[in-house]
């Protein structure tokens, strides 16, 4: 009796919390005041329930302390923007991006260079935030829609939290679930080929649309405008490459964004002629550009410590909302409901899918789902004989996957600061992100027996 109270008590909060959310949406509210709203209706209850007001105050001060990391990168990344724009690390990859890409099918060429920067870097955000930004300017002196382009990359960029060795959700999902790299990638792989196979040919399709619109003589005016305006080299993309490599050989993310921002703030000051007081109103405000073309300026405009303290704002609202919900331990009991009457292994990998969907909708972030549902769902998918590798493959398949695809998720969040594009304009276009759940659920339906 007292489960069904804990458990009736956890839907009220979670659907509660929900609408505050949505109402923000709906109203096209700043998401920090749907998460206050959230945390302000959560603590009376959790007040009546027993816990006091210190206890509370101390799950919401540990979870955003335990998130200070993320802060850190979070800040690093709205620098990390305004600088390689600054420092011509991005208008020269555009410079040479319209050289190279422009007789390729570049909404193909876009999925392609994200998922194999992001396989290598292991951080989807970091792509997004680097080479990203740099697609996304190519394609707009292309004609292309941004928010397309964005789908495009989003698609490519978020391998990295499936597959690379060196991504920190990879990482936390083997932990949790005690299983080795090599055996959960073959594994992956199974349900990752057919959606990039098909995701990459639908993109082809629709990129032959935007071949014919490629305007030579405008893409000349992009050239000679970036020309004009910086000093364009290839010994500057020794900057990304040299990201790309400090990465590739696992050194710490934050030390790794140091020094791009470090090394940009350099090539801003020596090689493009800012002064110091400009590179410090760029790390604050973000750069904006005069480069004589309206277009132009708006491609080559963003970051800075200013454009991230609402991501920030948004960021300890989920994470005093997800404290209160774990340490009350909320959430335990809906899982447990959810699978307590499962009868077979295809309905315990669907229901594990909808779950993990689901922990990623309420709590903003992949990472809470990957650590809940790994551990409580280890024992239940061994009584189905069911292997831990297929318990990650379908947490990474769901939960994992649709994180760019929900408006108040750290990512889309992270996305929309970087690139000024809300995730209800480029989602349609994130094939991949949908194509996962739906294909995890597939080989459950046709390859697991009853």
């Amino acid at each position: 009796m007292e489960d069904n109270k804990v458990e009736s008590g956890s839907y009220l909060i979670l659907i509660a919390s929900l609408v505050f959310i949505l109402i923000c949406i709906l109203l096209d509210k700043p998401l920090y005041f749907g998460f206050a709203g959230a945390v302000a209706f959560t603590v009376p209850v959790l007040i009546k329930k027993g816990y006091d007001i210190r206890t509370l105050n101390s799950f919401m001060l540990n979870g955003i302390k335990g998130c200070s990391r993320l802060m850190v990168i979070i800040l690093l990344t709205g620098i990390a923007v305004s600088i390689w724009l600054a420092s011509g690390v991005v208008p020269t990859l555009i410079y040479y991006g319209f050289e190279y890409i422009k007789h390729a099918n570049y909404l193909l060429v876009c999925f392609a260079a994200a998922a194999v920067v992001a396989v290598v870097t292991g951080t989807s955000i970091g792509t997004i935030s680097t080479i990203g930004i740099a697609l996304l300017g190519i394609g707009k002196g292309f004609e292309i829609p941004a928010h397309i382009v964005l789908g495009a990359v989003v698609s490519g960029a978020f391998f990295a939290d499936r597959t690379s060795p060196i991504s920190g959700i990879v990482n936390i999902t083997l932990k949790t679930v005690n299983i080795k790299y090599r055996d959960y990638i073959i594994s992956i792989l199974e349900t990752l080929m057919p959606p990039a196979v098909i995701t990459a040919a639908v993109y082809y399709f629709l990129g032959r649309g935007y071949m014919s619109v490629v305007n030579p003589e405008r893409i000349a005016e992009f050239q000679h405008s970036i020309g004009s305006s910086f000093v364009v080299s290839p010994f500057i993309l020794l900057l990304p490459l040299a990201v790309i490599i400090l990465s590739l050989f696992g050194i710490n993310i934050i030390f790794n964004m140091s020094i791009g921002i470090f090394g940009g703030a350099i090539l801003s000051k020596f090689l493009q002629n800012s002064t110091v007081p400009e590179v410090i109103q760029y790390i604050i405000s973000g750069y904006h550009p005069r480069t004589g073309i309206g277009e132009l300026n708006e491609i080559l405009r963003g970051g800075g410590i200013l454009s991230m303290v609402e991501l920030l704002l948004i960021l300890s609202g989920a994470v005093a909302l997800n404290s209160l919900l774990e340490g009350a331990n909320m959430i335990s009991p809906i899982i447990q409901g959810a699978v307590k009457n499962v009868k077979s292994k295809v309905s315990m990998i669907c229901r594990t899918a909808a779950l993990s969907s689901l922990i990623t909708i309420i709590t903003c972030d992949q990472v809470l789902g990957v650590i809940i549902l790994g551990k409580i769902l280890q024992n239940k998918f061994e009584t189905f004989g069911i292997s831990k590798i297929k318990l990650a493959r379908t947490i990474a398949d769901s939960g994992t996957a649709i994180a760019p695809l929900i408006p108040w998720n750290v990512n889309s969040i992270i996305i929309l600061a970087i690139t000024g594009i809300p995730t209800m304009q480029y989602a349609p276009y994130a094939l991949m992100c949908y194509l996962l759940p739906f294909m995890t659920i597939l080989f459950s339906l046709f390859k697991e027996k009853p």
